[in-house]
């Protein structure tokens, strides 16, 4: 019989016996908080590839109407109506391209998240093996895979920072004050 057979599943917290174990309390926080970004995750994907999927069909849709009002005569109400029609199609056009834009940061939003989602399960297996809990390699070991799971050189500066001491809020917020800044300069295409 295999030792997680064995063990309790769910809480004790509540009715402790001698069993009782805050590892074990400690995994299943992290399992859950593991699946529910899992969980978030994929119900919001739906959405967003439907969204997607529209945003793409729009902007086909805005190239062909565009390209129908150019043949347009450019004199008399015709032409002034080209001329509103051109305008608006740019205008359309340019959110089309913000919002596929704001999926392009969803998109880096969910590889985080899923980041975090798989770090949160290296801890939770880390933490409930106790051969491997007490061991500073294994800590180590378990840093270096988090950290190689960053791809920027902020992401990378941020947990190094973290690392070192600094306290992780700090470091957050350090972080993100510098994403905004990049975030007003952005050049993605």
């Amino acid at each position: 019989m295999s030792e997680e057979t064995t063990q309790p599943r769910g809480t004790s917290a509540h009715m402790p016996d001698l069993n009782w174990s805050q590892v074990r309390e400690t995994v299943l926080m992290l399992e859950l908080a593991a699946v529910q970004i899992e969980s978030a995750m994929k119900d919001s994907n739906a959405s967003v590839e439907v969204l997607t999927n529209s945003f793409t069909s729009m902007a086909g849709y805005m190239r062909v109407i565009s390209d129908t009002v150019q043949t347009l005569p450019d004199e008399g109400e015709t032409g002034l109506a080209k001329q509103n029609l051109t305008g608006i199609s740019e205008q359309v056009s340019g959110m089309v391209h913000q919002a596929i834009i704001a999926f392009q940061f969803y998109d880096k939003l969910v590889q985080r998240l899923a980041h975090v989602g798989i770090s949160l399960g290296d801890l939770s297996n880390l933490v409930a093996d106790g051969r491997r809990l007490y061991n500073p390699t294994e800590w180590v070991s378990l840093q270096d895979k988090i950290g190689a799971k960053y791809t920027t050189r902020d992401e990378i500066a941020m947990f190094e920072a973290v690392m070192q001491g600094m306290p992780v809020q700090e470091a957050v917020e350090k972080f993100m004050a510098e994403m905004k800044e990049k975030n007003d300069d952005i050049e993605l295409f």
